[in-house]
């Protein structure tokens, strides 16, 4: 590697906003301070909801249910 042509790599401490503090090594050689992370994200704590609005998975399977039963 050529010399004193590479950014810093330092530790770094990302908080978010729910508290979570996460130590991680970056580029940016300073805190981050993030809305969401992986322990407060509804898709990865299981809490997510799954909107179906005007009936799409009824209609879905009412067009389409019959040809794979048929198969």
């Amino acid at each position: 590697m050529k010399p004193e042509i590479h950014p810093n790599y330092d530790q770094i401490e990302v908080t978010c906003s729910c508290g979570n503090k996460i130590q991680t090594r970056s580029t940016l050689c300073k805190d981050l301070h993030i809305e969401v992370c992986s322990k407060c994200h509804p898709f990865y704590t299981g809490t997510q909801k799954v909107m179906d609005t005007g009936g799409r998975i009824e209609r879905f399977n009412k067009r389409f249910g019959k040809l794979s039963a048929r198969k």
